[in-house]
Parts: structure tokens; C-alpha cells; sequence
């Protein structure tokens, strides 16, 4: 596993700082957000130091994935007021990613006025089928590039 000193999630998977842990085996540790934003909000975080989605590996990748609707199940069925989740992670300061481990946040969510909401910008308006189609096939060409 790989750690670095100056991480705080590091230091919670290395128990240098206390956490409420709700879940953790060999590749996650899985704590509740001590923000709250509603009652259950839960991190799950792989062991191993990695700053964001874009430094994943396919093996990590799938690890820690593969744990996330466990946890989420468990959240859930932890209180039935729980009708829904948002699932996010954050990649990049811009993308709001304030600490720079990968992380993942399960937020539980009670009704729609429950203190939590996302906003999409619907541009749809600005993209043709044509230019739809160059978008992707500038992105698929880069996955076709691996």
C-alpha cells in the first residue's frame, strides 16, 4: 500500500487520526463524513494513496467499485426514510475535490428539500448530432489510444 505522511485520509486508514469507521477490509476504509450533509453520509476510500480517478489502475479500479453498492445496501437499509443516494467523487480542485486521495461520498438522501441537491446546465440547445458526434469521437479515440 502506498501512503503519504501529509494526507488526512491517510493518517484515518493508518488510525493517526479517529474516524467512525462503518466498513473496512483490505482495500477501503469506509467512515462517516464528519460533515453530515444528511444523516448517514459516508466516505469510502481506498487504502492505498491515490490522488483521483485518473491515476486508477484497472485492478484498483475494480476493487474499490466492487465494494461501493455493498456499502451503499447497508446505508439504506439502515433507516427506511432513506429513499435514494447520490453517489460522487470529486476529481480536481475544480471538480470541488478537497482533499487529493480518492474518495467517494454515498449521501444519503431523505426527500428532495433534505438539504442536498445537484445542478445540471442543460446546453443541449448548443450541440448539433454533428457536433455531438466530433465530442465523442475525440473521446473515443483516446480510449481506442490505450
Amino acid at each position: 500500500m502506498a501512503y503519504d505522511a501529509d494526507c488526512i485520509f491517510c493518517k484515518i486508514i493508518q488510525n493517526e487520526i479517529p474516524s467512525t469507521v462503518v466498513y473496512e477490509d483490505d482495500v477501503v476504509k469506509s467512515f462517516l463524513d464528519l460533515t453530515q450533509t444528511t444523516p448517514g453520509h459516508t466516505l469510502v476510500v481506498p487504502k492505498t494513496h491515490v490522488a483521483d480517478i485518473f491515476a486508477y489502475d484497472a485492478d484498483l479500479a475494480a476493487q474499490v467499485f466492487s465494494r461501493i453498492p455493498k456499502i451503499a445496501r447497508a446505508i439504506k437499509a439502515s433507516d427506511p426514510a432513506i429513499v435514494g443516494m447520490n453517489i460522487i467523487n470529486n476529481n480536481g480542485k475544480v471538480a470541488s475535490q478537497s482533499v487529493f486521495h480518492s474518495h467517494f461520498h454515498l449521501i444519503p438522501r431523505y426527500s428532495d428539500t433534505d438539504g442536498f441537491g445537484l445542478k445540471f446546465t442543460d446546453n443541449s440547445a448548443d450541440y448539433t448530432p454533428e457536433k455531438l458526434q466530433q465530442v465523442a469521437a475525440k473521446i473515443s479515440a483516446q480510449l481506442n489510444a490505450d
